[in-house]
């Protein structure tokens, strides 16, 4: 059985547990999850209470440290600022490390983080959750399958209400010596590395931001053009607003010589796609054993398996002792993409050539 445990218990923390709690109870995984730390205790003893699985109880604990010696594997959902001294508590002891997105609020971080895993060598995964949803995964292979032709165009949207308030309630994210920065690295990491997914290496990129909030540090607007070695033009806005109806949505166009794609849901799709000859839109299911877990499938329950996927890939790659996918070096190739869209912007939006590692 995979001994489990968490260090940060906010709402990505409960996202990934209650995940792992159905696919323990519907007999996917064999799990428990046995501990659960967090500074604010109550928040800790609640996931820990909601978390338990049939006699295996969860339970609170004073520190990483003491996390990490109870569990086999280890999830990172702390703010970002304290990803590294969590992992670095997984590293003393041996133990597997799930790493939420960012790694660290800088490049320079990221990296020492990375390298830090990789001499211990223990299995590791960052959360860069999109590559699992069933429409990036879709748009990836119908890329790739030349059906369209070659890509020449993507045009990615990326808005969601300022994440301070709401389902997120996170006022670290305005802080940018826990954040890092704004929507850019604490956001759309994740669009920068679906890009890379699914078009390959970017070659060039300029950036623009802007503060309308006033959080110092954290910009609420980044505008990225990129560049791909395939000859493919990106242009991705990422904005953080004040309409609190909107919850996180992305949508994204892609021409190509002979057809266009499109979505509007990150996760399920559809995959809308159009030619000279047919328009059509392409159902995108999650596999038939994520529907049959104990989840419900109103709006709540889907959010909960955009999770499930990647999470049982990680714990299946630890007990399986092979190396879990994406890895922290995914991870750090977006935070390079980041660091170079903040270097273009903080040079009027100066084209980036990227830096070699």
């Amino acid at each position: 059985m995979l001994r489990i445990g968490f260090v940060g218990a906010g709402l990505i923390a409960w996202a990934h547990g209650l995940g792992l709690k159905a696919m323990i109870d519907g007999d996917v995984l064999d799990a428990a999850v046995v501990a659960v730390h967090d500074e604010r205790e109550g928040r800790a003893r609640r996931l820990a209470e909601a978390l338990q699985t049939g006699p295996d109880k969860a339970v609170a604990v004073a520190n990483a440290a003491e996390v990490a010696a109870r569990c086999d594997a280890l999830w990172v959902c702390t703010p970002t600022s304290a990803h590294r001294a969590a992992v670095d508590a997984a590293l003393s002891v041996g133990c597997a490390v799930f790493c939420e997105k960012p790694l660290a609020t800088d490049l320079e971080g990221a990296a020492a983080l990375v390298e830090a895993v990789e001499r211990a060598g223990v299995p590791s995964q960052s959360g860069l959750v999109l590559r699992g949803a069933p429409v990036f995964r879709a748009l990836r292979e119908l890329i790739a399958g030349g059906s369209l032709g070659a890509p020449m165009a993507a045009v990615f949207r990326d808005d969601q209400y300022f994440p301070i308030r709401g389902t997120y309630a996170s006022q670290w994210r305005a802080d940018a010596a826990q954040a890092g920065g704004g929507c850019l690295i604490e956001h759309s990491i994740h669009d920068v590395d679906i890009l890379r997914f699914c078009f390959g290496e970017v070659r060039s990129l300029s950036a623009r931001t802007a503060n309308h909030a006033g959080h110092p540090g954290i910009e609420d607007l980044a505008s990225v053009a990129l560049s791909f070695d395939s000859g493919l033009e990106a242009q991705l806005t990422s904005v953080w607003h004040d309409i609190t109806s909107r919850g996180s949505t992305r949508r994204i166009e892609v021409f190509c010589r002979e057809g266009m794609v499109w979505l509007n849901n990150e996760f399920r799709g559809p995959l809308h796609v159009q030619t000279s000859d047919e328009r059509e839109a392409r159902a995108c299911p999650s596999p038939a054993w994520v529907d049959e877990l104990p989840l419900d499938d109103d709006e709540v329950g889907v959010a909960l398996k955009a999770y499930v996927e990647p999470d049982r890939a990680f714990a299946e790659a630890v007990v399986a002792g092979v190396r879990p996918e994406p890895g922290l070096d995914e991870a750090l190739v977006a935070h390079r993409l980041v660091d170079a869209a903040y270097r273009s912007a903080a040079r009027g939006g100066a084209t980036d050539g990227l830096q070699e590692e």
